[in-house]
């Protein structure tokens, strides 16, 4: 028998195990001597653990992990490890090729419960029994078929439903900084999400990747105490689980979001935290590949590998339930023209930013509505959706904020007492609006009658002949004391 048939036994018809491992190099391994390898195919890695690393004599322990072919040659394949390649001995290390692309079990039974970054169950309760096992990369949906997003979603956060409002369908990130409270935006964002006008099924798929174990009890207990998880589903990659498993979580999420919205008909907000530990995962994989590096080492094709995500939002023809995206990224610096927050925002259609200096001030949520967009507000917004008056509220409340911190700016040069009287009712208005109408409790669910209302009890503050972007007829309806 030769060298090669000795590394090389057959399992099944459909499997061949290799014990062919030549080089490990971060998260990767390079197994030799395969012949028909696939790109994306996964791997079953089956390593032998010594049961105590100072005693050889004292046994094996056996661990499987999987994997996924990430490149091949004439001969070899580059897979990469999911659950890390820790204790990886090349001589005591076996690989089978499955021959399919990695799939997750799907059924009406993934509500409510919590699975890890590789898709398994992670809160203690029974496996899923699958009624269907789907790729989770996600079939591409034809641009023809895709229906433009208009139905309005009701976030209960002022700042979002009154002037960059969520519509069904859209992705809308969040940009983000080290030590502001996007994970807890996130939280009352999942809690409180809702469809107006209708009796539908609305459902949450929160994934989360590299957060801290108190992360993680606090997404778990928020969403159990609140009743939110019964209509949720969690995927958590903790930060002392392996990095690579950021690569495939976010895509079996949109897989449950998926089977929940096509199949099930139902509406479903996805939240992804953190898209940044994500990219870092993604260059780590570059850098063990020994790729050409592109902007601050990601890697080139990062554009392609984030829009692979986000483009799996939206809704189709003929089917009832949608796909909204919100993912939330911490920008590195609070830098808005890194690549991650750039790239993200070509891809999706607009952004919610969160403000240090709001945040200073103690003011949650820290949202700073002026750099903040929603490409897709005005096709939700209105008199059949929300509220006729919906648009000239907000653009007169963009206006007057932006001249209120432009003076701000100025009483910084020249004092207060260089200011007009008009000027005056400005700078106060900008103050106002922060403390009241951007100011809100955590567990506070406006509606948005009620944002709608904040905003024209704000306007009473102002002179009337400054209401300059809202039609006279709204202003005798809506004005305090008209």
């Amino acid at each position: 028998m030769s060298e090669d048939q000795k590394n090389v036994r057959a399992v099944d018809r459909k499997s061949v195990e290799y014990t062919t491992v030549v080089e490990v190099a971060g998260p990767l391994i390079v197994v030799d001597k395969v012949g028909d390898a696939m790109f994306g195919e996964i791997v079953e890695i089956e390593l032998q653990v010594p049961l105590d690393p100072n005693d050889p004599s004292a046994g094996y322990k056996t661990i499987r992990r999987l994997g996924q072919v990430l490149e091949t040659h004439i001969d070899k394949a580059v897979v990469q490890v999911f659950e890390g390649t820790e204790s990886l001995d090349t001589d005591r290390t076996s690989v089978r090729f499955l021959g399919e692309t990695m799939k997750f079990g799907v059924a009406p039974g993934i509500l409510g419960r919590v699975f890890s970054g590789t898709g398994r169950t992670a809160d203690g309760g029974p496996e899923i029994i699958a009624e269907a096992r789907r790729d989770i990369n996600g079939e591409p949906i034809n641009p023809t078929a895709r229906e433009y997003p208009r139905e309005f979603i009701q976030t209960g956060i002022s700042t979002i439903d009154g002037m960059n409002t969520l519509v069904r369908g859209q992705k809308l990130p969040i940009f983000s900084g080290a030590g502001l409270p996007h994970n807890q935006i996130a939280a009352q964002i999942a809690r409180q999400a809702r469809v107006l006008g209708k009796q539908e099924q609305f459902a949450v798929v929160f994934c989360a990747m590299g957060i801290t174990a108190e992360e993680s009890n606090f997404f778990i207990n928020d969403f159990r105490e609140t009743g939110a998880l019964d209509r949720s589903v969690l995927f958590l990659n903790l930060a002392n689980d392996p990095s690579i498993e950021r690569i495939i979580i976010p895509r079996i999420a949109l897989t449950a979001a998926e089977y929940l919205a096509y199949d099930m008909g139902m509406h479903v907000l996805v939240i992804l935290t953190d898209m940044t530990n994500y990219a870092e995962a993604l260059r780590e994989i570059a850098a063990a590949r020994e790729e050409v590096p592109g902007r601050r080492g990601y890697p080139g094709y990062m554009y392609t590998d984030l829009a692979t995500i986000y483009e799996r939002a939206g809704r189709i023809y003929g089917r009832k339930g949608s796909i909204t995206q919100i993912p939330i990224l911490s920008m590195p610096d609070d830098d808005i023209t890194h690549p991650i927050p750039d790239l993200t925002g070509y891809i999706t259609e607009g952004q919610i930013v969160l403000s240090r200096d709001l945040h200073r001030k103690g003011i949650y949520p820290p949202i700073d509505v002026l750099p903040c967009l929603s490409r897709l507000m005005k096709q939700g917004i209105g008199a059949e959706r929300t509220r006729k008056d919906h648009d000239d509220v907000s653009n007169q409340l963009y206006s007057a904020y932006a001249e209120g911190k432009d003076f701000r700016d100025l009483v910084a040069v020249v004092g207060e007492e260089a200011l007009t009287e008009r000027d005056r009712k400005f700078l106060e208005f900008a103050d106002i609006f922060e403390d009241r109408f951007i100011r809100q409790g955590d567990d506070e669910n406006r509606t948005i009658e009620e944002t709608l209302g904040l905003g024209w009890e704000l306007f009473s503050t102002l002179p009337r002949e400054e209401l300059k972007r809202i039609h006279k007829e709204y202003v005798e309806e809506y004005l305090p004391g008209e």
